[in-house]
């Protein structure tokens, strides 16, 4: 009988909580027209990259690029390599440096200007290229405290604008590839009392900090000893982030019905081995070390053997923004009475001078992430449950700006200010119905299908949905569109019906006609209302919670059509070329933001 240790739970397994790395892009800074600080020749610029806490705001130099001696216009050689996520806002500064000596102190060479964005931003220009005036802002930040200080003290003036930096985002392409692999054992030790094993095997890459983290997990094999597992697919950076040499462990386990899982044994391997594909370096020995202590004859628990190895390059999300393609978004927001008086402080709806409500909150979070994606910033924005002016009759989809021929506003300020002049003019009624909106955008995205647009409807509610098989028959008819929704509960409601709805667990269906894909995301606000009142990280986790799907939805539509990302726009014209560098070109920067 094995020790209790030597069991594992299932819920261990079926998690998979290590959510795959984050892609990493590789930026690339360029300068036009800088400010010359020289009085012989030219400047000769440095540019220092910093990024932003999420928790605590404070800016951290992440790494600098060499200095181009003698040029306004530098084409920086040093890349600066950053992880991606599309569902964060990762805030970006760039300071651009006169480097008059040696000293690595930058209070001691001239300030030429800054930039402040995102890098969503910059991913979501066209081409992945954004450019943006360099200023001398009223106040710069010391290098070694991080607080401001006047700009004006390194000879600048403030707001003067002094030339423009181009930042391009590229994504590194070992980030692009798929491992298919297909593994089989041999003479696995029987655990079971009446039968053989049933055997399956857990895979995980290992962390910078010498922790594993589970990436995947084979299905089990009734009653054998030597199991032929099904080919599967991984993505690399899933399997060892980018780092072919790291460790992955694999371990070996007897499947019980009741969840304790008796451990067969172990053994190690990289990702170098494993490309090797099927040969004498890739049959691996099972080891169980507690019997390796307690048996002097102990050989090993069986064989694993690669029986295939295959990676290809698969088109990312990035290809995609990269090639031109836009999200629409559009919002939805509840207008039924239960949301309360909007001239009590009760009401969800209510507008404090002082704070957002919740419906304000969580349209912010979302659509100051996803803007970036969209390059006309018109975003369609859509009340439902709402009596209208003048004559009262109700509606489930009009308009916040009260043009019905264009509910489009600009941006998200322009959204937050339709809402409040609608919160003015509209009464408050019922019931809660969702598929108007949902069809709204589904026809919009059904106008184009050829993968140059994708829609993400977000739709904010208090209620207790009232059209539930419309709504449900709506998205499944949704799911074989471009198109992403996500649903934010506000308010104390019971919310049982959006989970259903989200189609994690169970895929959703109407009709007898399963969902093609699973395209909803569903969060209740209260879960991320942060007692300290830190509205900021609150609202930064409700994004990422919200939005950290729609990559691979994205994707996932693409593929289904066959379509393929286009090439990249055309850069501009070659700029003029530059001076030799006075550092030679470092290997690239990289952490994790």
């Amino acid at each position: 009988m094995e020790q209790p240790e030597d069991m594992a739970s299932l819920s261990e397994f079926d998690s998979l909580a290590g959510s795959i790395p984050a892609t990493k892009v590789e930026i690339t800074v360029s300068c036009r027209n800088l400010l010359d600080k020289d009085m012989f020749s030219k400047s000769d610029p440095l540019c220092v990259m910093y990024t932003q806490g999420m928790e605590n705001k404070q800016w951290r130099e992440f790494g600098r690029t060499e200095v181009i001696d003698n040029t306004l216009n530098p084409d920086f050689v040093r890349k600066f390599i950053v992880d991606y996520f599309f569902e964060e806002k990762q805030n970006l500064r760039f300071d651009l440096y006169d480097v008059d000596s040696k000293s690595p102190d930058l209070s001691k060479h001239d300030f030429l200007g800054q930039a402040f964005c995102t890098l969503g931003e910059i991913v979501g220009s066209s081409g992945s290229r954004l450019e943006k005036p360099l200023t001398i802002g009223a106040f710069s930040l010391n290098s070694r405290t991080g607080k401001p200080m006047p700009a004006v003290s390194n000879g600048g003036v403030p707001g003067k604008k002094c030339g423009t930096i181009i930042l391009s985002a590229e994504e590194l392409s070992n980030c692009r590839d798929v491992a298919t692999m297909q593994f089989c054992a041999n003479k696995l030790d029987k655990k079971d009392f009446f039968g053989k094993s049933d055997p399956f095997l857990v895979f995980y890459r290992s962390n910078e900090d010498g922790t594993f983290t589970i990436c995947h997990k084979t299905e089990v094999m009734k009653n054998t000893l030597n199991p032929v597992w099904q080919t599967f697919s991984i993505p690399v950076r899933a399997l060892c982030n980018g780092d072919y040499d790291r460790t992955i462990k694999v371990e070996v386990y007897d499947w019980d019905r009741d969840g304790s899982h008796d451990f067969i044994g172990e053994f190690t391997t990289s990702y170098r081995e494993l490309a090797r594909g099927q040969s004498q370096f890739n049959i691996y020995e099972v080891i169980n070390p507690k019997k390796k202590m307690k048996k002097k004859k102990y050989v090993n628990s069986g064989t694993v053997t690669l029986l295939s190895f295959a990676v290809e390059s698969e088109c990312t999300f990035l290809d995609y923004i990269k090639g031109g393609t836009q999200i629409n978004f559009t919002v939805a927001i509840d207008f039924t009475a239960s949301n309360g008086n909007p001239s009590q402080s009760t009401s969800l709806h209510y507008m404090s001078p002082y704070q957002l409500n919740a419906y304000a909150l969580a349209l912010t979070a979302v659509g100051e992430i996803i803007q970036h994606y969209d390059s006309d910033k018109m975003f369609p924005a859509l009340g439902f449950g709402a009596k209208l002016p003048p004559d009262g009759r109700v509606s489930h989809e009009f308009p916040l700006n009260g043009n019905q021929e264009n509910p489009s506003c600009c941006g998200i300020d322009g959204i937050l200010e339709a809402y409040h002049r609608s919160l003015r003019t509209v009464q408050l009624y019922g019931p809660t119905n969702f598929a108007p909106v949902v069809t709204h955008v589904a026809r919009n995205a059904a106008a184009v299908q050829d993968g140059s647009q994708y829609s993400v409807l977000l739709i904010i509610t208090d209620g207790v949905i009232s059209d539930m098989a419309q709504t449900k028959e709506a998205i499944v008819n949704a799911a074989k569109l471009p198109m992403s929704i996500i649903i934010i509960g506000v308010g104390q409601a019971e919310f049982d019906a959006m989970v259903e709805l989200d189609g994690d667990d169970v895929r959703i269906s109407s009709r007898g006609k399963l969902a093609e894909r699973d395209i909803v995301q569903f969060v209740p606000f209260r879960d991320y209302v942060d007692r300290t009142g830190n509205h900021v990280l609150s609202m930064a986790r409700l994004a990422r919670d919200v939005l950290a799907e729609i990559p691979d939805q994205l994707v996932s539509y693409m593929k289904a059509q066959g379509i393929r990302p286009r090439p990249p726009p055309a850069a501009p014209e070659p700029s003029p070329p530059q001076s030799p560098a006075r550092t030679p070109p470092a290997s690239p920067l990289h952490t994790h933001i």
